[in-house]
């Protein structure tokens, strides 16, 4: 079954102290571009969490954010007290004023506060990880249903293509009449006596050139492929990427040989299925 590109996931964590919410999601992208947002204080642990989150998300534009809201009396800032004591000494100096309004003035300059650097808590950081675990199993549920919408509209795609293949079949022994008919109407107005063996030979000869039997039974083969892959356990949008194009190659070919107007509007049919097809691949995983 395929997959999505697309997806969300989303996992809180109440602490006794602060509140922690871990939020994932992605969009369509060729490989993993992970992007992360991990606040200061779990910055050593960032690589082992971008590990966890590729293992899962082989591909796509993946946000990882990670917000922490302090709910209880805990700070990491204090005053920085001696800094404070020398930038009131020094604005004394130069304006008299109360210490009030110089202790005013001096909480605002550069390193006032001071904050203190907090060691991860080992426990805080494996209920950080399981909530992870939570967020990635809820944006992996959302691009599996992405996924199963996405199957349906290529099944119905690829249905339709072989709809207008059969019709390009149905339609192949009134084309070769339509172009012998053609032929022996342009030899007739030329009136000349020509050798009649030897027009049919030639004949045979021109109409092999058009003959797209070879095509089809290419694209009738890339079909079945298409659908097999589309319907295995992996989602595999690259390689199903690949089996589009081969199909494109033997469409166009075929409306290339075709030198029939009826049938190449068939083909025209089938081309706008196939880029909607395309269009839709780009979001597998």
């Amino acid at each position: 079954m395929i997959q999505s590109m697309t997806g969300f996931g989303k996992s809180v964590l109440q602490l006794p102290s602060k509140k922690i919410t871990v939020e994932i999601k992605s969009l369509n992208s060729k490989n993993l571009d992970l992007n992360a947002r991990i606040p200061s204080q779990y910055r050593e642990k960032e690589l082992q969490l971008r590990n966890k989150i590729s293992r899962e998300l082989t591909r796509g534009k993946v946000d990882f954010s990670v917000y922490v809201e302090v709910t209880g009396e805990e700070t990491s800032s204090a005053v920085n007290a001696a800094a404070v004591k020398k930038y009131m000494n020094q604005l004394r100096e130069i304006y008299p004023a109360s210490d009030s309004d110089l202790l005013q003035m001096a909480v605002r300059m550069p390193d006032a506060f001071k904050t203190e650097r907090e060691e991860i808590d080992e426990d805080e950081f494996q209920a950080i990880e399981e909530a992870v675990d939570e967020a990635l199993r809820e944006i992996n549920d959302f691009r599996s249903a992405e996924g199963k919408v996405l199957e349906d509209e290529l099944e119905q795609r690829a249905g339709n293509i072989q709809e207008l293949l059969q019709k390009v079949v149905a339609m192949d022994p009134e084309r070769i009449a339509g172009v012998r008919e053609r032929l022996q109407k342009g030899v007739a107005e030329l009136k000349e006596n020509v050798d009649q063996n030897r027009f049919e030979q030639e004949l045979v000869f021109y109409i092999e050139k058009f003959d797209i039997t070879e095509e089809k039974v290419r694209l009738e083969n890339h079909m079945d492929y298409f659908q097999k892959t589309l319907r295995s356990s992996d989602s595999n949008g690259k390689k199903l990427g690949f089996i589009s194009q081969e199909m494109g190659r033997e469409i166009n070919t075929i409306g290339s040989k075709s030198n029939y107007a009826p049938m190449q509007q068939l083909v025209v049919q089938m081309k706008d299925e196939l880029e909607k097809i395309k269009e839709q691949l780009l979001n597998v995983l």
